[in-house]
């Protein structure tokens, strides 16, 4: 994985410290070139990879980098499922039919309903997870998607119910169909790995809150020392920079001095900050980064 992967929080409104700040955020990226000029800006510093949600938004910018493979010949998408509103809003504009259309994967309309019917049907649940994690593919159909991600909400919802059995039908599928690898979103690290050991899922890649303050880091930052010494997973940090609590350059420097921390997510909206991260992250790390292209034209 780089070393820099960029996020997509502050294109729908997310804001973890500031309300305010989130809606002013929400306003600006309501028209897709808006989130295509940052992502372009993004790339010409290098950052290839883009870890975002399945909202239909990310369609759109999909859509976008299938349409120009000239302008974007290494670009990765890093797809975060699922995305639960756009289910309940495709249910409410189309109805529920038309909503499956919608969702379905391409193999045929009705082989993916018998399919999704009859796993509901005789409680298969490898069924029902596969078909799901089908139909939020559908959009990235054609792209480069080498590590997929299971969201955060129905992770620990998951590990709440001691399902543990689903984490191995959510690997095992997207490294057969997908030839990718699972990742996981966790609020709580150390409680995922020892799940994800006991259904053995080795060496897996796991992304959860690590900072300097121990801002949003469940499960106590003890806890999240000791697994970053001792144990084996490929972590990706995010809230490095505990939403503008923590100087950037002093985030970075801490990330640097935990062991094995292996990708950075994060978000910015300005090709200053998008820029001086890039730098600080080759200064830090030494390491260069890809050779910069210009910042690509938008479509008419």
């Amino acid at each position: 994985m780089d070393r820099l992967l960029f996020g997509d929080n502050q294109f729908f409104g997310v804001n973890h410290m500031s309300e305010e700040k989130a809606r002013a955020q929400a306003i600006r990226f309501q028209d897709t070139s808006a989130i295509l000029e940052v992502l372009d800006l993004a790339y010409a510093e290098g950052i290839r990879t883009f870890m975002c949600t399945t909202h239909d938004r990310i369609a759109e910018v999909a859509d976008h980098v299938r349409r120009n493979p000239d302008q974007y010949p290494d670009y990765r998408f890093y797809p975060c499922m699922p995305y639960a509103h756009k289910y309940a809003n495709a249910v409410t504009e189309d109805g529920m039919m038309g909503a499956l259309k919608r969702f379905l994967p391409d193999e045929g309309f009705l082989n993916a309903a018998l399919r999704g019917g009859k796993s509901f049907a005789t409680k298969d649940i490898e069924g029902i997870v596969t078909l799901l994690v089908d139909a939020e593919m559908k959009m990235f159909a054609g792209l480069s998607t080498p590590v997929i991600f299971l969201q955060n909400v129905v992770v620990d919802l998951l590990l709440g119910l001691g399902f543990d059995e689903a984490f191995a039908i959510f690997a095992r599928h997207v490294k057969q169909r997908y030839g990718a690898e699972p990742g996981f979103i966790t609020m709580n690290l150390p409680m995922l790995l020892d799940t994800l050991d006991r259904v053995g899922i080795d060496n897996p890649i796991v992304c959860a809150n690590m900072n300097k303050l121990g801002f949003r880091v469940s499960g106590g930052t003890s806890a999240y020392a000791e697994a970053l010494q001792h144990r084996r997973f490929r972590p990706v940090a995010m809230s490095v920079f505990a939403s503008g609590a923590i100087p950037p350059r002093e985030a970075l420097e801490w990330v640097h001095e935990q062991p094995g921390i292996e990708s950075i997510v994060f978000g910015a909206s300005s090709a200053g900050n998008i820029r001086s991260t890039a730098r600080l992250v080759e200064e830090i790390w030494q390491e260069p980064r890809p050779v910069p292209v210009a910042a690509l034209a938008q479509p008419a």
